[in-house]
């Protein structure tokens, strides 16, 4: 396995064993499990969740919807409120899969009604303390209107509510994450019960790793739709979802500079490859990554004394004690768990598993192959 320029490797175990443990968590609780696939958004890796059983996946975008359509999907939820300026493909992908729209605003209905061919499954979106978007759990009057209109149609089908617990990654603390969690599913269950009357088979749906992780038991819901734990990262084992050794993916990069005048290390690796995403520490500095080391089968957990404490677009900056600063020399590689094993997947476009097999990305596939 040579390595010449900034690469991501993918532990295939590993993420193997992050997919088995959360099908068999949904499994225990009786849920339906429809991960989301915004974090991998590969479909070699796709195809391991398909060899646990998983039939129904949550995507990002319609681009995505289309990816993992080609790819022999057919239930597929888009988690973000529709683009009405996309009805083409929304059109195209429903003709040939049982595709999942989400509604925020009731002035998007008669645009769906008017502009479908297909008929489509309908979520509503929930804000129940995220505060990104959604409809605001309490506001009863957007959604009696919204679901009027819903009831209406002949080419929508309302499915139920969702929610998103984004909220959740701010946290460290169990306790924390179980009464968000707690207060969102109550909130939902709430909305279920006052509409169950007039949409007997109401479902509902949430989706956050860091409760799906934590939790071992989930109660009151019909679906999880967690993305992250696929790979996990470092941000999720600061809060607490998981250890070192659950962490997938990790980055590869060639040893440029060195100044032993400051201990430190410069790596070609920078923002265009982990993204900016930063995890802030007790003493005020930064944390873009940390060093660990590659071992036979796989590689261990960090390494004390050593972290990646700056990026810029191609540089990034490795601080090191002067012991660990000896152990580097121009032309190594040096290892390094991300922050946001989303985004860096998504800034690399491409996965190199530890046998040596390249793994395709979406974002790294021009449009014609998609």
């Amino acid at each position: 396995m040579k390595i010449t320029v900034p690469t991501l490797l993918l532990d295939k175990e590993k993420c193997q064993r992050n997919i088995r443990m959360m099908v068999e968590k949904a499994r225990r609780n009786n849920l339906r499990l429809r991960p989301h696939f915004k974090t991998h958004q590969s479909a070699q890796v796709g195809e391991w969740f398909r060899q646990e059983g998983v039939e129904a996946i949550t995507v990002s975008s319609l681009r995505m919807a289309r990816y993992f359509a080609n790819h022999g999907w057919t239930d597929i939820m888009v988690a973000i409120p529709v683009n009405v300026l996309e009805l083409e493909t929304i059109n195209d992908l429903a003709s040939r899969v049982r595709l999942h729209l989400i509604v925020v605003n009731e002035e998007v209905v008669p645009i769906l009604q008017q502009g479908l061919h297909h008929k489509v499954a309908v979520w509503l979106k929930i804000d129940t303390g995220y505060h990104r978007t959604g409809i605001p759990a309490t506001d009863y009057e957007t959604t009696d209107n919204t679901l009027q209109k819903i009831a209406a149609s002949r080419k929508l089908e309302f499915q139920g509510f969702m929610a998103h617990d984004g909220h959740t990654y701010k946290q460290t603390d169990a306790e924390a994450i179980r009464a968000i969690h707690k207060t969102t599913v109550e909130l939902l269950n709430q909305l279920r019960e006052r509409y169950k009357g007039q949409f007997p088979t109401i479902e509902l749906s949430i989706g956050d790793t860091p409760s799906c992780s934590t939790l071992e038991t989930i109660v009151g819901v019909d679906e999880i739709r967690p993305g992250n734990f696929v790979f996990y990262d470092l941000t999720q084992q600061h809060i607490g979802s998981n250890n070192y050794n659950q962490i997938a993916v990790c980055m590869a990069c060639p040893v440029i500079a060195k100044h032993p005048e400051r201990n430190e290390i410069i790596i070609h690796g920078g923002s265009v490859h982990f993204s900016k995403d930063v995890l802030p520490q007790p003493d005020g500095s930064n944390l873009f990554g940390r060093v660990v080391e590659l071992a036979e089968n796989g590689w261990s957990d960090p390494v004390e004394g050593i972290n990646l404490v700056s990026l810029s677009q191609e540089h990034g900056i490795v601080k090191a004690t002067p012991e660990q600063f000896a152990n580097y020399t121009i032309g190594d590689i040096i290892y390094i768990l991300p922050v946001h094993s989303c985004l860096t997947a998504d800034s690399m476009k491409s996965y190199l598993t530890l046998d040596g097999k390249r793994l395709e990305h979406l974002s790294g596939l021009p449009e014609s192959f998609v």
